[in-house]
């Protein structure tokens, strides 16, 4: 049987557009870490780890028993400086370097859990793609989490790692949460996006 393959999400953003924490926004009966953190869980992902800013891990905790929550010292850098303490941490529980992760910004939540299953079956770094259209989550492989690591926290990830695109049926892929109307439409596709597979 093969190893579960681990996930990160990413949620020590600012959300400065939004006004409010978006990991900690309610969504249903939840809200959008716990619906990524489910989404990971069903889809079998594990461990799964969460990094974000210190003022928001204890309540994150809460929404996500079973994770692992960490607090990155300088969120301000940007998501790799965030993908790097998740990564650390994985390679930390291992005394190695996985070999692969699928790493989900909370703020892009228009995929389901068969869009994460079948980037489980990537061998190299792959982005969901969609109507032409590059999306989240995405799965590294061992040669891109050794460039991550190696590189400057405020680099972006696009000029570290190129992604093969893994095409998939997914009309929302380009959501990203920022504003009051895209709460709406993920209120909307709530029950699609937890129960799809």
């Amino acid at each position: 049987m093969a190893r579960p393959c681990p996930a990160i999400i990413l949620a020590a953003g600012a959300s400065q557009r939004l006004g409010q924490p978006k990991s900690l926004v309610r969504i249903g009966d939840t809200t959008l870490v716990g619906m990524a953190y489910q989404k990971l869980d069903k889809a079998g992902c594990s461990p799964i780890v969460i990094v974000t800013r210190s003022e928001l891990a204890f309540e994150i905790m809460q929404e996500t028993i079973g994770s692992n929550v960490l607090s990155n010292p300088s969120p301000e850098k940007g998501r790799t400086g965030s993908l790097q303490c998740g990564l650390l941490s994985l390679a930390g529980d291992k005394g190695r370097i996985p070999r692969g992760v699928i790493v989900a910004p909370v703020d892009r939540p228009g995929w389901n859990i068969s869009h994460v299953k079948s980037l489980l079956e990537s061998s190299v770094s792959s982005a969901l793609a969609s109507q032409g259209r590059k999306g989240h989550p995405i799965f590294l492989d061992t040669a891109a989490i050794e460039s991550i690591l190696t590189s400057n926290a405020d680099v972006p990830l696009r000029d570290i790692v190129k992604f093969s695109e893994h095409l998939v049926e997914a009309p929302l892929l380009d959501l990203n949460i920022d504003t009051p109307e895209d709460l709406e439409t993920l209120s909307i596709h709530e029950q699609e996006l937890l129960n799809g597979v």
